[in-house]
This record gives C-alpha cells, structure tokens and sequence, in this order.
C-alpha cells in the first residue's frame, strides 16, 4: 500500500509538472484569444482567465508576460481614467498580434487535431 502511494505521489508531481508546462506553452495564445476584438484591463483579463481552470494565474505571472508581449509588438495599452478610480492599464491587439493569434490558432488547431487522432487510435 505504502508503495502505491509513493508511485501515485510521483505521478501526481509529473502530471502537475506537465500542466504547467502546457499552460505554459499556451498562455500567449489564451491572452491573444481573450483580447481578440475585446480591449480589457489587466485584472479584468486576469478574472476573464480564472473562468478556465487551466489557465488560472497570478498576477505575478500575467504582468510580465503582457509587458513581454507588449516589447513584441503584438500588443498596444494606455491607461484611462474612469471616474473616480484610479486609472487602469488597458491592453488591445495590434495588427501584429491579430496575425500571431491567427497563426497561432492554426497551428494549435492543427496540434490538437493531430494528439486527438493518436489517442483515438
């Protein structure tokens, strides 16, 4: 019994490892998707990708990679004050970043289609 747990808790390590690195892997293409045809401010993209258990992250991790993603090109912010709040920190898709989403797209549809067919098999 003891040894089954061992195995299931290393098991349960590899898959937690591998989801990170798929959710890794596929985050740009999230954030791409999310701000397609939407302007959003950063936590309210943040709360948009909690609605995904798979995509849920931390600040710590959206902030950086927006900044990297907005260095890249792909997309555009300004801040805007609304009423009394303080001002937020919006963020909009650029041409660049509607042909990386849809190249991206391409290819994750294309990725997936391929793994369905193998476990299918």
């Amino acid at each position: 019994m003891i040894l089954y747990i061992v195995k299931m808790n290393k098991l349960t390590d590899v898959i937690a490892k591998w989801e990170a690195q798929l959710r890794k892997g596929t985050l740009e293409l999230a954030i791409l998707a999310a701000l397609d045809n939407q302007t959003r401010y950063g936590l309210e993209l943040l709360n948009f990708l909690h609605g995904y258990p798979s995509l849920v992250i931390t600040e710590g991790t959206l902030y950086p990679l927006l900044d990297r993603l907005k260095r890249d090109g792909v997309i555009s912010a300004y801040w805007q004050q609304e009423g009394d709040t303080r001002p937020r920190k919006y963020f909009t898709l650029t041409d660049l970043g509607r042909q990386k989403l849809t190249l991206l797209n391409e290819r994750w549809q294309q990725s997936m289609q391929d793994i369905n067919q193998i476990l299918t098999k």
